[in-house]
């Protein structure tokens, strides 16, 4: 059988029981259920356990028309992909009203643009010295570095062996070397995000301010 032919079929089916469902009083609340199997239509009055998970129409046995078009069962992946996108809705529109509120508390904390930049400028001056005390380490650690590989090199013209305790001193003090070089650069980063920070925070400033009422 092609196709066509299942198709006739299933409606010569579907009309039969239409029609025989409406002679019957007793099935005016019944349904008629029509589904696909391997690309043939299938109707029939009850669901049968293969094709609870398929989609389906459902069909009123009195009247022939369709009430209900129920949409074939997700997968376990469709479900938990269904699952992830729900959550980063859910995650989106928090952020869009967290960034909202923020907003609202900005317009109503800062009187004025100065007020605000003052409020950035104690994190600024904070970062700066920050910068400046990891510098002056890095600085002092590197002459002491240097200091260690200056002895260890007196060591060996002499033809001495460098001692182990210098040696060990010397790793020590380069290892730190490299970490506080590591430091300075997360914080030079940081220096220059605040800088970046402040600029987006006047521009949403200026924005919310024109919007207020009488704002320019």
């Amino acid at each position: 059988m092609n196709a066509t032919q299942s198709l006739i079929a299933g409606a010569l089916l579907l009309a039969l029981a239409t029609a025989s469902a409406a002679a019957d009083p007793k099935t005016s609340g019944k349904k008629l259920y029509c589904w696909n199997e391997d690309g043939r239509k299938v109707c029939g009055d009850a669901l049968p356990a293969h094709a609870v998970d398929s989609a389906r129409t459902e069909i009123s046995a009195k009247s022939g028309m369709a009430t209900a078009r129920v949409d074939r069962a997700l997968t376990g992946e469709e479900r938990a992909a269904a699952e992830q996108a729900a959550r980063e809705a859910r995650s989106a529109a928090l952020a869009v009203e967290a960034a909202k509120r923020r907003d609202r508390a900005m317009a109503e904390s800062y009187a004025t643009e100065q007020d605000l930049r003052n409020s950035f400028q104690e994190r600024i001056v904070l970062l700066d010295e920050t910068v400046k005390a990891s510098q002056f380490g890095i600085a002092g650690r590197r002459q002491a570095l240097l200091s260690l590989l200056r002895k260890a090199g007196e060591a060996e013209l002499s033809g001495k062996p460098v001692g182990k305790t210098l040696a060990e001193n010397i790793r020590g003090q380069h290892d730190e070397l490299l970490h506080q070089q590591d430091v300075l650069k997360q914080q030079v980063l940081e220096r220059s995000l605040a800088d970046q920070d402040l600029t987006a925070a006047l521009e949403r400033y200026h924005a919310l301010k024109s919007r207020a009422p009488g704002g320019g």
